[in-house]
């Protein structure tokens, strides 16, 4: 059985800055090297960090992220946790062997205010020191751990600052993304920098590497039931309600809900689920047009766990939404009721959940797993059970 991150600090102790090789910071670190093989594991321990909260779970997380530089293939030297006076206090130097740089700086989340002014002088140091030959061959990476509003403070000072072609910001969710489609779709150490690093004038690498996913084989869209006619050439008009058939026509879904600059994935949740008795989708949402009255459907707050479940009362119909506003983004809107939330006690999809599901029984519960929560998906009754402790 895996060891929790929790189980894993506990035995290597206080993660401090003091130097040696057996110091717990050494240790922890020695861990994620020897033992963290997958980019799912990494994904595990972070999602446990950011459901914790004190200095023990912010200094992992530091290290943590800087081991998902090691899976796209970049030499990484890990920073200090607390910076001191006359030491460079970096978190993380990703050394690329394409002779690029990334000077990350992580964040468990934006609460405080970031000076963009840090980060430049930890590269302008390192420039100094001759570890970087220049800006033309380096790059300022905020990670961030829990997005919030603050974020679009610090996105803004990039740009009012004139630091886009210097710095960028990522959350480390989209991190991981980015080393879990490294591995599926084996993709280059210098596809990972056309993605990472300013776009230059040509925009073929990218769109080249966009249209070589998109080749890939998808999974099909789940079927619909026998007596459901699937969509109308109008695709605007709105499906009549109607009554939720018996249980046994009943379909499961699980749909991911991100958190935003605006509001955590937790306040959309409680705000449209709890209070609305709605939830909408976007137009592309995989399987909207197969749900349908009487179908439950479980709500993934991203890097966190299944945190509600409800019942279709209708299904997702292009339609303003019960307040009369309307979304572009996303337009189709369903009515739900029986609606439970779980929000401070997430279903975390843990690999000991993840071995008792019938959607990994062909796939390894200890590898890349972010295939099963980053699009709305159907899923077994006996896995909904398990994921919404019914």
């Amino acid at each position: 059985m895996s060891m929790t991150l929790s189980q894993i600090l506990a035995l290597v102790g206080e993660l401090g800055d003091s130097l040696g090789d057996e110091t717990p910071r050494e240790r922890f670190r020695r861990f994620l090297k020897d033992n963290a093989k997958d980019v799912g594991q990494l994904r595990d321990y972070i999602q446990e960090c950011l459901s914790k909260s004190g200095t023990q779970y912010n200094r992992a997380l530091q290290d943590l992220a800087n081991c998902i530089g090691r899976f796209l293939e970049f030499e990484v030297v890990f920073g200090r946790y607390q910076g001191v006076q006359g030491q460079l206090g970096f978190d993380g130097h990703w050394n690329s062997p394409k002779d690029f740089h990334i000077v990350a700086e992580i964040k468990t989340t934006d609460v405080y205010a970031i000076k963009t002014a840090t980060l430049i002088g930890y590269v302008d140091g390192l420039i100094s020191e001759k570890k970087i030959s220049s800006w033309a061959n380096a790059l300022g990476l905020y990670i961030v751990g829990r997005p919030d509003a603050e974020l679009k403070q610090l996105e803004n000072a990039v740009i009012a600052e004139k630091r886009t072609d210097q710095l960028r910001v990522i959350s480390i969710e989209s991190l991981l993304s980015l080393a879990e489609l490294k591995s599926k779709y084996d993709l280059s150490h210098q596809e990972i920098l056309e993605i990472l690093r300013p776009s230059g004038p040509k925009i073929d690498p990218v769109v080249d590497l966009i249209a070589g996913l998109v080749a890939e084989p998808q999974d099909p869209a789940p079927p619909g039931p026998k007596h459901q006619p699937v969509a109308t050439v109008n695709e605007a008009t709105p499906p009549p309600a109607s009554e939720p058939p018996p249980d046994g026509n009943a379909a499961f879904w699980l749909t991911p809900v991100k958190s935003w600059e605006e509001e955590t994935a937790e306040e959309c949740i409680e705000k449209l689920v709890g209070q609305g008795h709605y939830y909408a989708f976007g137009q592309r949402t995989a399987g909207r047009k197969h749900m349908k009255a009487g179908d439950r459907i479980g709500f993934y707050a991203t890097t966190k766990g299944v945190v509600a479940h409800a019942t279709i009362l209708s299904a997702p119909q292009k339609k303003p939404r019960p307040d009369g506003s309307t979304s572009e983004d996303y337009p189709w809107v369903c009515s739900l009721k029986d609606a439970r939330l779980y929000l401070n006690e997430p279903v975390a999809v843990d690999a000991n959940l993840r071995m008792q599901l019938d959607a990994f029984k062909e796939r390894d519960p200890e590898q890349g797993w972010a295939w099963f929560v980053q699009a709305t998906r159907k899923v077994s009754p006996h896995d909904f059970k398990l994921l919404t402790r019914r």
